[in-house]
C-alpha cells in the first residue's frame, strides 16, 4: 500500500501543522531560556561568578524537566534551582527531537525548509519573550514570579499544540531493539554529511548561547550604564531570527541548502566582530546580524538533516539536537572562562574560532554529493534534480 501524500503549503493540514509546531517551539525555548537575562540577578542574589550563574541555563540544555511553576515555588537555594532546571531539560527533550522527524516525514519536500523555518521561528519568538518577560517581571516583582508566569504561558501553548497538530500518517511504529538502534547510529555517523551537520549544531548553538549569556554582564558595566530592564530589550533582536528562519528556509528550498548555509554563518561572524565596539550603535546591529545568521543557519542545517537521514529518522534528529544542546552547555560554560580571564575580547576570540570552524564545515558541505533515491529508499531521500541542497 502506498504511503499517504505529504501535506503541502497552502493546505489546511499544512497550516495546522505549522501552527502546532510554531507553538511547540515557542514554549520549549521560552521555558529553557527565560533564565538567561536573570544570570546577573542570580549572581547577585546567590553570590555567584558569571560562570556559575550560567549553569542555570547549561544544566537545562545539558540534561534537556519539571514545570517552572513548581520550580518557582520550591527553589529556595541555587542548588535546588539547578536540580529543577536539569529536570526541565529532561521533560522538554522529546518535542524538539520528534518535531524535526515529524516534519521530515509529513511535509512535502518542496515545503520542508519553509515548515522547519516556521518551527524555528516559533522557537525564536519563545526565546525572545521568555527572556524579555522574565527580565521585566523579575525587576518589578521577583525572579520566582517571573518564571511562574512563563510556565503558565507555556502550559497554554502546550494545550494548543495538542489541539492543532494533525495525526501522523506516514509514521510506522517499530519495536525498540538495541541492535536496530546501534545499526541506525552507525548509519547516521558514517553518512558523509550528517556528522558534519551534527558538528555544526554543536558549534553554532554554543556560539549563540555564549553571546547572549555574557552580553548581559558586559552591558551592565559602567561604560554602558544600562539597567536590567533596559538590557532585556536586547533580546527583542530575536525578532530578526523569526524572519531569518522563515526567509532562509524558503531560500534553501529554492536555491539549495549548500548554497545558503555558509552565507548564514558568515553573517554570524560579521555580527560577532561588530560587538567588539564600545558603542551601542555598533553592538546592537552586531547582535542583530549574529542572531539573523544563527537562526538562518540552524533552519538550513536542521532541515538538511531531515532530507539526508534514512530510518530511523528520529534518531538522526535526536543526534542533531544532542549536539545542539551539548554545544549550548559546553561552549556556553567555557566561554564564561574566557569572560572571566579576558573579558569580552576573550569571548569574541573563542566564538570567532568556533565560527571559523563552522564556516569551514559549511564550505566542505558544498562539495557533498546529493543523495540519490531509488524505489526502496526512505521517503526522506531526494534525487539530485529534486533539490540541489539535498
Amino acid at each position: 500500500m502506498p504511503l499517504p501524500a505529504r501535506s503541502r503549503s497552502g493546505t489546511t493540514e499544512f497550516r495546522r501543522t505549522n501552527r502546532a509546531l510554531f507553538l511547540g517551539g515557542f514554549s520549549t525555548f521560552s521555558l529553557l531560556y527565560c533564565v538567561q537575562p536573570l544570570m546577573p540577578v542570580f549572581a547577585r542574589e546567590f553570590n555567584l561568578t558569571p560562570v556559575q550563574s550560567s549553569w542555570s541555563l547549561s544544566v537545562s540544555t545539558g540534561a534537556l524537566a519539571v514545570s517552572l511553576m513548581i520550580a518557582s515555588a520550591i527553589s529556595g537555594s541555587y542548588a535546588q534551582l539547578l536540580v529543577m532546571r536539569g529536570m526541565l531539560g529532561v521533560v522538554l527533550a522529546g518535542l524538539p527531537a520528534v518535531a524535526m522527524a515529524y516534519l521530515s516525514e509529513e511535509v512535502d519536500t518542496s515545503s520542508l525548509g519553509f515548515a522547519m523555518g516556521l518551527y524555528i521561528g516559533g522557537s525564536a519568538l519563545g526565546g525572545m519573550l521568555g527572556r524579555v518577560v522574565a527580565s521585566n517581571l523579575a525587576e518589578a516583582w521577583s525572579w520566582r514570579g517571573a518564571m511562574a508566569v512563563i510556565g503558565l504561558f507555556s502550559l497554554f501553548a502546550g494545550v494548543e499544540f495538542w489541539r492543532s497538530l494533525p495525526a501522523s500518517k506516514r509514521f510506522h511504529k517499530s519495536e525498540f531493539h538495541p541492535g536496530a538502534i546501534a545499526a541506525g547510529l552507525r548509519s547516521h555517523l558514517t553518512n558523509p554529511g550528517l556528522p558534519w551537520l551534527f558538528l555544526l549544531a554543536f558549534l553554532l548553538m554554543g556560539c549563540f548561547v555564549s553571546l547572549y549569556n555574557y552580553m548581559g554582564f558586559r552591558l551592565m558595566q559602567p561604560q554602558f550604564g544600562l539597567h536590567q530592564s533596559q538590557i532585556s530589550t536586547i533580546f527583542s533582536l530575536y525578532l530578526t531570527g523569526i524572519f531569518s528562519s522563515v526567509a532562509t528556509g524558503k531560500m534553501a528550498d529554492k536555491f539549495g541548502r549548500r548554497h545558503v548555509l555558509w552565507v548564514a554563518i558568515a553573517i554570524m561572524l560579521a555580527g560577532l566582530l561588530l560587538t567588539l565596539s564600545d558603542s551601542l550603535f555598533l553592538i546592537v546591529p552586531g547582535i542583530a546580524l549574529f542572531t539573523f545568521g544563527f537562526f538562518g543557519g540552524h533552519s538550513v542545517a536542521s532541515s538538511w538533516v531531515g532530507r539526508r537521514a534514512r530510518a530511523p529518522q528520529a534518531l538522526a534528529s535526536a543526534l542533531y539536537l544532542f549536539c545542539y544542546y551539548l554545544g549550548s552547555s559546553v561552549v556556553g560554560s567555557l566561554a564564561g572562562t574566557a569572560w572571566s580571564s579576558r573579558g569580552w575580547n576573550g569571548v569574541v576570540l573563542s566564538l570567532a574560532l568556533c565560527l571559523a570552524a563552522s564556516l569551514a564545515v559549511a564550505l566542505h558541505l558544498r562539495k557533498l554529493a546529493p543523495v540519490k533515491e531509488d524505489a526502496s529508499a526512505s521517503p526522506l531521500r531526494a534525487t539530485p534534480d529534486e533539490n540541489p541542497g539535498a
